[in-house]
Order: structure tokens, then sequence, then C-alpha cells
């Protein structure tokens, strides 16, 4: 071979090299060895022991940045929230949200919601269970609706007001006409404890916060507001089944500061896939009774915009938003 045919065949192999290597292949402009991943619940809450799992993981990919979850609690979820709005939209600063954005908007805590910010990935479903301590005399969803119908707006229920906490148990008032008293607590570390201790009789729990305690009895699971039992507490209707309509999870996710560089957004985006397909994580999230479910960008900004008219429209209905 002449050496005219050697260079246009090494030219030939580079271009063809060049056009078969991924399309983020290319440096991307992050300005940090570690990206700060803000958590705005207190450190022990699912929350926080969901995206701590992501942060290890990531830890031992061959990925740059990395990322370190930093907890900003307060506020039920909102003094995070603020912090991250602000923060410089240079890919070094990441969000962990969920529909506590939402509902707080709603509520009139904060003035802005998923808006707000850019989206990355949504990662995780976790589906709520009607919670109550193991010392209330109701045994079944249906002993606890007879006492509420018989006796509205006396049965404590725990809350982080203007949050998920609260919402789904609006939205059962709304579809059952039971009536509830509400106590605030700012995350779940807190709500649990109380309802453990008595001080309040329900309460949203998850299969990670509760599973133990239910197990133990210590605590009292009436229904899983899915679409199908878990198979860890296989012996828990759905509401569905129980014949309320009623299916919410909270839905874990990435989101960056508004003005993020879309190849800045793909490049995080696309880490929290390789992540999410781990099989050591999978399974630790199975344990805990969450399902993986990554989204990218585009797709999250889709179902953000959609679970934003839900909710609207139920707090409309029921009082808490007027527009």
């Amino acid at each position: 071979m002449t050496v005219r045919k050697l260079i246009i065949s090494a030219v030939s192999l580079m271009a063809l090299a060049g056009f078969l290597l991924p399309m983020h292949a290319h440096a991307v402009n992050i300005p940090c060895k570690t990206a700060k991943l803000i958590v705005p619940w207190k450190a022990g809450g699912g929350t926080h022991v969901i995206f701590s799992i992501f942060e290890k993981t990531i830890q031992e990919l061959d990925v740059t940045p990395k990322v370190k979850v930093v907890t900003i609690p307060g506020q039920g979820g909102n003094k995070g929230a603020k912090e991250a709005q602000r923060a410089k939209p240079d890919g070094c600063t990441l969000f962990a949200i969920h529909q506590s954005a939402i509902t707080s908007y709603l509520n009139g805590r904060i003035d802005f919601a998923f808006e707000a910010f850019d989206t990355v990935a949504l990662l995780t479903s976790t589906p709520d269970i009607v919670g109550a301590s193991g010392k209330v005399p109701w045994n079944s969803f249906d002993d606890l609706k007879k006492a509420a119908m018989a006796a509205p707006d006396t049965i404590k229920t725990g809350a982080t007001f203007g949050s998920t906490s609260q919402f789904m148990w609006l939205i059962l008032e709304d579809l059952t006409g039971m009536k509830f008293s509400y106590v605030p607590y700012d995350g779940t570390r807190e709500r649990m404890t109380a309802i453990l201790s008595g001080a309040i009789q329900l309460g949203t729990i998850n299969v990670a916060s509760g599973r133990k305690y239910i197990e133990s009895g210590e605590l009292k699971a009436f229904a899983i507001a899915a679409d199908k039992r878990s198979k860890h507490l296989p012996d828990l209707p759905t509401l569905k089944e129980l014949g309320v309509p009623l299916v919410y999870a909270l839905k874990r996710g990435i989101v960056a500061p508004k003005g993020t560089p879309p190849d800045v957004i793909e490049h995080w985006s696309q880490i929290f896939k390789k992540a999410a397909e781990n099989p050591a994580l999978m399974k630790q999230m199975d344990a805990k009774g969450t399902d993986v479910e990554w989204v990218g960008p585009a797709d999250y900004k889709a179902w953000a915009k959609e679970t934003y008219d839900a909710h609207e429209k139920v707090a409309i209905k029921i009082g808490m938003y007027k527009k």
C-alpha cells in the first residue's frame, strides 16, 4: 500500500471514530470537582437516604464532577429550595425535589415551583401508605373512615403543612368526605417519632420508613396509595381496592438553577441515568420499597407540568388555592 493510501485510510478511520463517539464525549464546562446536591430536609429522612445512595453510587463511577449531599432543612423544604434557586447556574449546584415544590406553591408558602428550575432527571417513585399509631383502636381503613366520619376534625394527623405529607390527606378528604385535624411537623423523622409515641394518630409513611414498625405492631397500615400492592407488604390493600381512586407517590428527581446550560443539564442527566442503572443501587431502592424510574430532562419537564395541573385542580376544588 502506498504512503498516500495509508494516509487516506488513517484519516478515514479517524473520521469514522469521531462519528461513532457519543454526542456527550466533548468536555462540559462545570467549574467544580464536586457539585453540591441540596436536600431540603433533615438527615435521616426518606429523601436524604435515597439521595445519599445516589451520592455514594456516583462517587464510585468514573465520572466528573462528583456530587455531595448537603442538607438544608427548614420551612417544610422551602429553605433549601430558596438557596438552590438563588445559586449560580453553572452545574455546581443541584437540587433534590419532589411534589412538595408544587404543594408549597399552591399553599402560598413559596412563590415558585418547578418552573423556577431546569429539570435534570426524574429518578424514583415511593408510594404513600395510610399509616397510624399502633395505639389507635381501628384495625382497617373502614374502621378509620367510620371514626373520621362520626367525629370530623378530631383525629390528629401529622403533616408538613403545604407539602405532600398533607396533600395526600387533603385529596383523601375530598374523595371520601373524611376530615382530619392537622398537626405540623417539619419532616419525616419528626412525624414518625410523633406517630410512634402516640402524640398523633395518623400520618403518611412508606415502606422504607415504616415497614419494620408495621411488622412489629408499633405502627398500623390501612392502605397503600399505589396501583398495585407492595411485594414487601403483600397483605396491605391499595386504596383503589378499597374503593378510593387515589394513587399518590413521591416522585423524587433532580433540578438545577434556571439558566443552567443545556449541555450541563444533559451531562448531569446522563450521570444520574448511569447511577440509576447500577445493580447495587437498584437493589437498595427495592429494599426500601422505592421504584427507580429515570426520566430525562424534556419528559421530566412535561411530567412536572402535568403534575402541577393535576394538583392545582384539586387545590382549587378544596379551597387551598384561589386563582
